[in-house]
């Protein structure tokens, strides 16, 4: 582990379950009502994650970027089911309901949300191009260009990207899901 992954886990130790029993679990929210609901369920001492991202948003010929749940309706809690009293999260403010499975909350597989919280600096805002910088040498996983190496020349924040391949000698501009390339 880097140091700064070792820092940043660190510093969000405190959002981490602490005992054997406590596990992350998924709350739906009310449409456009995740600030609220977050900050609610923080008022009620629970530990509660909102992952955020950087979005753009065109509207009237203007472009702004703004800041967005990276699962719009959803965040996230840390919760005891054997100690906590979890049925009162259905009935806090700007909360539809948490996600259940045979009448108990539905957990989340370990480290999904550790691995989101890495990725995220201290607002909560997730960095998808964490690992990757533009002009960087990347490798092709999969698809038609698997194995291909090329420059990195753009990432978006929806998780494209756009890499310049040299194929039959000239560079092609392609674009590919951020998932399928990694650092070569």
């Amino acid at each position: 582990m880097s140091d700064v992954a070792s820092i940043t886990l660190q510093k969000m130790s405190c959002w981490l379950p602490r005992s054997g029993g406590e596990r992350w679990y998924v709350v739906r929210t009310l449409a456009q009502r995740e600030r609220h609901a977050i900050q609610q369920l923080t008022n009620q001492a629970y530990r509660a994650f909102l992952p955020l991202h950087l979005k753009n948003r065109r509207h009237a010929r203007k472009v702004e970027t703004i800041l967005t749940p990276l699962f719009p309706r959803y965040l996230f809690v840390i919760l005891d089911l054997t100690r906590d009293r979890w049925r009162s999260i259905n009935g806090t403010l700007g909360v539809e309901r948490l996600l259940m499975c045979s009448g108990e909350p539905q957990p989340v597989p370990q480290g999904v949300i550790e691995d989101l919280m890495l990725a995220a600096d201290q607002d909560g805002t997730v960095h998808f191009d964490y690992t990757l910088r533009q002009g960087q040498m990347v490798k092709v996983a999969a698809g038609p260009f698997a194995d291909f190496i090329g420059r990195l020349e753009r990432l978006d924040d929806k998780g494209r990207v756009s890499v310049l391949l040299e194929l039959m000698g000239c560079s092609v501009r392609v674009a590919l899901q951020r998932s399928i390339i990694a650092a070569a």
